[in-house]
């Protein structure tokens, strides 16, 4: 690893193949994926549709860029407005382009709708939306800014959850343009507002002319129990950004617009290289396509259910705080700081996460069988209780 650059603390494993749920190393020693790498692979490893859509693709045609029209992004692009009621794709690489292309939007929203000089978005303590300098700014975590100053002007920052706060911002601030926030933070512990946090910022957004833009990178791509997580609020944002899950491991973003916020881009605004290529797209289309036909947004909805009950069962709760999330998107918050779990649960072939040092992060693809939960469950739990022993 010398030749690598010194920015992760890899763990002592390299995988060489997966099967659905399952990845196995060299030795052949079998692990349980309840990670999805971070919230990617939903259709788990190797799925024979994804595996087909790369392979039919590699051997037609790889890229041309976006001079020219790309077919499969249409197509991608279309069935995406299905499951979204999105009216406009913008397609990248990544969570944190996707995420830089709505800020762009906001600030061209701002300059010439609201005709203000300093557009300026609200963004939520505990936040995750990138690490470019624009969406490091607007990420809620001190600890992965320090060094990178001076960050990007145009922010301003709320508590999370606290519509009071906002209110305030709104009464004081007239540079306000847009929000940008995550339905449920990830990154932040997997973090869900109020029911009708939502609600009440959509009406807010509408009184005041802003955008509502919601970061889906994470909780979309029927991670949460529907397609998008702010379908189960009722509601359209103006812009939705998503990444992770659409490809399954082909890198691949895309921020979507309607109204006003579709609108604001113009030929020059904004561009990609590699954005939207058909190999991509052929295999988000793919994803997109089977989670539908599968009804997966369904699958882990019910599933991620089951499994939260069966860790409020199984759990100590003298070392449990408290257990949350929506969907195959879960989180166990413990009492003290918990990173350790991570190794722990490698040594016992079990892949997961611990995110705002005391919350263990779940994200099981959403093809994970019944079996496969209950595994996840008892070895878990076994380690979770241990902690109470220690």
């Amino acid at each position: 690893m010398r030749t690598l650059m010194n920015t992760y603390n890899r763990l002592p494993v390299s995988f060489t193949h997966g099967d659905g749920a399952w990845l196995f190393d060299a030795d052949g020693k079998r692990y349980l994926d309840a990670l999805a790498g971070i919230g990617v692979c939903s259709l788990g490893h190797a799925h024979p549709a994804v595996t087909k859509a790369i392979s039919e693709q590699a051997g037609k045609l790889l890229h041309t860029s976006n001079i020219y029209r790309i077919d499969l992004q249409e197509k991608l692009g279309d069935a995406l407005a299905g499951v979204s009621r999105m009216e406009s794709m913008f397609f990248g690489n990544s969570g944190a382009e996707a995420n830089e292309a709505a800020i762009k939007i906001a600030r061209l929203y701002g300059h010439h709708e609201k005709r203000v000089d300093i557009p300026t978005i609200i963004v939520l303590d505990g936040a995750f939306h990138g690490r470019t300098m624009a969406t490091l700014t607007a990420t809620g975590n001190r600890k992965i800014q320090a060094g990178f100053e001076p960050l990007v002007t145009g922010f301003v920052r709320a508590p999370f959850n606290d519509m009071a706060a906002i209110n305030t911002i709104a009464h004081n601030n007239p540079n306000i343009v847009a929000v940008l926030l995550e339905p449920l933070q990830g990154e932040g512990g997997v973090r869900s507002p109020a029911a009708d946090y939502l609600t009440r910022l959509r009406a807010l957004c509408d009184q005041h002319g802003w955008l509502l833009m919601l970061d889906e990178v994470q909780s979309g791509n029927g991670r949460t129990g529907s397609y998008f997580n702010y379908l189960q609020h009722g509601l359209l944002p103006d812009v939705v950004t998503t990444a992770k899950g659409l490809g399954n491991g082909m890198p691949i973003g895309v921020c979507m617009a309607r109204g006003k916020a579709a609108q604001a881009m113009h030929p020059g605004n904004h561009g990609t290289t590699f954005g939207g290529n058909p190999l991509a797209c052929a295999v988000g289309l793919t994803v997109v396509e089977t989670i539908v036909q599968e009804q997966l947004a369904q699958r882990a909805a019910t599933l991620g259910e089951r499994i939260r009950d069966n860790f409020r069962t199984a759990l100590n709760k003298d070392v449990v705080k408290e257990i949350r999330g929506q969907g195959m998107m879960i989180g166990i918050e413990l009492h003290r700081p918990c990173a350790e779990l991570v190794s722990k649960a490698l040594h016992d072939g079990l892949l997961i996460n611990v995110t705002a040092g005391s919350v263990v992060r779940l994200l099981p693809p959403l093809i994970f069988s019944d079996e496969q939960a209950d595994i996840l469950c008892d070895k878990l739990s076994r380690l979770i209780n241990a902690e109470h022993q220690t």
